[in-house]
């Protein structure tokens, strides 16, 4: 299970199962214009960041919009709001990139047992698991669905400097050219925190599979896959076929589909901004298992532009393999300060600061973005009953299928440190 605190904070707390995405680039604060408010009015009518002085005191003004609010822009808008489009990393670029690094044959030949392939059927019929009329939920056509539908939109965190937690953020929909404000925390425009620049970060979720060297997007695609095929596997060391043939066999979390635990996975912290339903529950669902419902309020915000789809009905998750995908490459994709995304670290855009060599965070590889995805692997090599053993058992074997030589990278976390 995926726990991800006040989104995007510094504060995360990992849970089982713990994935974040990003890529942190920070911008300068959109401070674009100033005015004595006494004797001239704030200019946010074209939903700019202004810098007003009242009373010899500086505000950073974010969003002029209200959260649900949608707003069209014009290309000029969206060139100085949003850095423009970038045709390489439309919808159709997205999807050949991926094709060009894994075909579905071999796809398909990494994960015989997925859930709901023919292979998956054999194992289950007669299980307590068994569903008659269940789809092959993790099909390359739904990989490739999701990966069209997250490389047409981009994501801007505006956040407080000196308060990770002060943010908003919005969601940017290339093909329609519509901005909206999908979350703000209460205190960001505090009396205090008004008086704290806006750091921004812009990720462009259509930059999947598409920067650095053609081996580095193959070691991206497969350290991605690597890490969902464990969060997934139903494989054990004497299966048929081998472990690491038995990855993307689930996609709920077991107990908390059976009631075991019936934990509703409700963050008391985060329930004004994102509340959970009465009767549903968060627990892991999809490729990364994700749980909580400031999980589900957020990622529901990204895909659909509205928090309540899927804290409304969490199921969506697990029923539709294309939304599940789409979950697990935002939270690849997906800035979490103080941490790097995975998706930089293992494109090595990622640079160590002095804090995180000190932590043993320095090599950029596998290894790494096992640290990023879930801090409570820390320290650990690739012995038996390791649960680094079996993601780097996977990495290794889809490496090895795509022809990416990985000797050298540090796969496991040994001498590494949570972030």
């Amino acid at each position: 299970m995926s726990k991800w605190n006040y989104p995007l904070s510094s504060s995360l707390i990992h849970r089982t199962i713990c994935l974040s995405l990003g890529a942190v680039l920070l911008a300068s604060p959109l401070t674009v214009s100033a005015a004595e408010v006494n004797t001239k009015a704030v200019d946010i009518s074209k939903n700019v960041v202004s810098k007003t002085t009242i009373k010899s005191v500086t505000a950073y003004l974010g969003s002029a919009l209200a959260v649900g609010e949608n707003h069209f822009l014009t290309l000029k808008e969206i060139d100085s709001k949003w850095g423009g489009i970038d045709p390489d990393y439309k919808p159709a670029q997205a999807v050949t990139a991926v094709k060009e690094l894994l075909p579905q044959k071999e796809y398909e030949i990494l994960f015989p047992n997925r859930l709901g392939s023919p292979e998956w059927f054999k194992v289950a019929k007669g299980k307590e698991y068994f569903k008659a009329d269940q789809v092959d939920y993790f099909s390359y056509d739904n990989l490739i669905a999701a990966v069209t539908e997250v490389s047409n939109i981009k994501l801007k965190i505006s956040t407080r400097k000196g308060n990770t937690s002060a943010q908003e953020i919005q969601r940017f929909d290339k093909e329609a050219r519509i901005e909206t404000l999908i979350s703000r925390s209460s205190d960001f425009n505090s009396a205090e925190n008004l008086k704290k620049e806006i750091d921004t970060v812009i990720v462009d979720f259509g930059t999947f599979l598409k920067e650095g060297f053609k081996k580095d997007r193959k070691r991206e695609l497969a350290a991605f896959l690597a890490n969902l095929a464990h969060e997934t596997g139903g494989g054990w060391p004497t299966a048929p076929g081998g472990e690491l043939k038995w990855g993307l066999f689930w996609n709920e979390n077991i107990a908390g589909r059976t009631g075991v635990n019936m934990d509703a996975f409700v963050d008391p912290a985060t329930s004004d901004l994102y509340p959970g339903v009465k009767d549903k529950r968060y627990y892991g669902r999809g490729p990364i298992m994700m749980s909580w419902n400031f999980n589900y309020g957020l990622f529901s915000s990204i895909i659909y532009g509205d928090k309540k789809v899927l804290l409304s009905k969490p199921e969506i998750i697990s029923a539709d393999g294309k939304v599940g995908f789409m979950t697990a490459i935002l939270f690849w994709m997906t800035p979490q300060a103080p941490k790097p995304s995975a998706h930089d670290v293992i494109i090595n855009k990622w640079k160590p600061g002095k804090e995180d060599i000190a932590k043993g965070l320095s090599q950029s590889g596998f290894g790494i973005t096992i640290m990023v995805l879930n801090g409570l692997e820390t320290n650990l090599g690739e012995t038996e009953g390791s649960s680094v053993k079996r993601r780097a058992g996977h990495y290794r074997d889809i490496t090895s299928q795509m022809g990416v030589d990985i000797s050298g990278e540090k796969i496991d976390t040994l001498g590494m440190n949570p972030f």
